[in-house]
């Protein structure tokens, strides 16, 4: 079993990892978040993403773009560690940090066959659904039903008084 940083690649080690996968007839899934304190949510819509191809490559957010997309005072955790802890997760064969405030690029630029989003998107909440498709690129929403929340962890881990 690989260890969870030997799953940490770079964008253009991913890309020539993807391919030769695709030589070999493998379906590559594309999952994406920003992971802040891994939770029981998370694992549940990473192995549902895996159940949809053989490889699954995860998408981890920067620390500077989980700032851009959910406030000062995130990330929790840097990159490095939640990109780590998606790393130690059997279901996950690579992770790639992305800087940018979502993952349109990415897929354009690795596309996979399938894009994972979790229970609480539907396609067409995907600005580029259309585009997506035209790559050949399906979105299969899995996961379990979202009622497990990193902002409401936070605030309730923030509100324990302190000894």
């Amino acid at each position: 079993m690989r260890s969870a940083e030997s799953k940490i690649v770079t964008r253009a080690a991913l890309r020539e990892l993807l391919v030769e996968h695709r030589r070999h007839g493998q379906k590559i899934v594309l999952a994406n978040g920003c992971f802040d304190t891994l939770h029981v949510g998370h694992t549940r819509y990473l192995e549902g993403a895996r159940r949809e191809g053989d490889i699954l490559a995860v998408a981890v957010n920067s620390d500077s773009s989980v700032c851009n997309l959910k406030g000062s005072g995130r990330p929790i955790l840097p990159e490095t560690a939640r990109a780590a802890l998606v790393g130690a997760l059997r279901a996950v064969d690579y992770v790639v940090v992305f800087s940018e405030d979502n993952v349109e690029v990415l897929l354009a630029e690795l596309r996979p066959d399938v894009h994972a989003k979790g229970t609480d998107y539907t396609p067409r909440m995907f600005r580029s659904a259309r585009r997506l498709t035209g790559f050949g690129i399906r979105v299969a929403i899995v996961g379990d039903a979202k009622n497990h929340s990193t902002r409401e962890f936070i605030d309730s881990v923030r509100k324990v008084p302190h000894a």
